[in-house]
């Protein structure tokens, strides 16, 4: 028994010291941001704000036009995650319901582009975006984000354990394949369908670089850009202030995956069981 709990501390401890290493500066945001200048200087690793205050925030507020970054974050990254998600279903759907030459040869190569550096396409993508007038815009910032590969990947390994007799009695029953999509295989899917649908989100959500080479407006700025400028603006000598506006662009991805996580998991789950 006594060396069951050995090893089960040996275990667990090193997952508590990696939690803690993971949760350190989310606590160290929030817990800033609720401090005044004197205590940040005073006890700046220190995670309790003695006393508290919502000055910071109050300032944010008021005199930066967060509601409008928000917006501008919002708009980009929901039609960033529809258009992935309608994108990888089709074409995970492709791949799992037609037969047709060379089918594993081009998913395989889809894959590739997994180990393809994300600066390697910046360029490419910047100049068909100039030569389309696109710059400046949010359209700019979305088009070269409509298809994933990670996405078309798992949305294929979910629809791989949907047992085929249910696909072909669909097909005995004279049902098209978007009769089949919509009536048989989407319900199956849709926890997975929420969960990468989050993901999406969360990844266009906290997006900085490719939005900071299209975007030059301010009125235009996503919330990162907009953090970014202020805590320019600011020298980086208002911290609370800075961390006040951190934790105000963290909670909306926060909360998502928070509620959303056990979709998340069982998808990532499915994707490693299904070969």
């Amino acid at each position: 028994m006594k060396t069951k709990t050995h090893q089960d501390l040996c275990w667990h401890l090193p997952l508590l010291v990696a939690v803690f290493i993971q949760l350190w500066p989310i606590v160290f945001m929030v817990s800033t941001s609720l401090k005044d200048m004197d205590q940040i200087f005073q006890a700046t690793l220190n995670p309790l704000p003695l006393p508290p205050t919502l000055n910071n925030y109050l300032t944010v507020l008021g005199n930066f036009p967060l509601f409008t970054y928000i917006y501008n974050t919002f708009f980009i990254a929901a039609f960033v995650t529809v258009f992935k998600v309608l994108t990888s279903v089709l074409a995970a759907f492709a791949f799992i319901y037609y037969d047709f030459k060379y089918k594993e040869t081009v998913f395989n190569s889809m894959l590739l582009t997994f180990f393809i550096p994300i600066t390697v396409l910046i360029m490419p993508n910047y100049l068909l975006m100039s030569r389309l007038d696109l710059l400046n815009t949010p359209w700019g910032v979305m088009l070269p984000q409509f298809v994933d590969g990670m996405g078309v990947f798992l949305m294929r390994q979910t629809m791989r354990g949907i047992p085929k007799p249910l696909l072909e009695a669909a097909v005995l029953d004279n049902a098209g394949p978007l009769q089949v999509l919509r009536k048989v295989v989407l319900p199956l899917i849709k926890p997975s369908i929420i969960a990468v649908g989050i993901l999406f989100f969360i990844n266009s959500w906290n997006e900085y670089f490719w939005p900071l080479l299209v975007l030059q407006d301010k009125e235009t700025y996503t919330l990162p850009l907009a953090l970014q400028m202020f805590i320019s603006a600011e020298g980086g000598s208002e911290w609370g202030i800075a961390m006040a506006v951190a934790t105000l662009t963290s909670l909306p991805p926060l909360a998502l995956y928070l509620v959303c996580q056990k979709f998340i998991l069982n998808t990532f789950m499915q994707s490693g069981v299904k070969g």
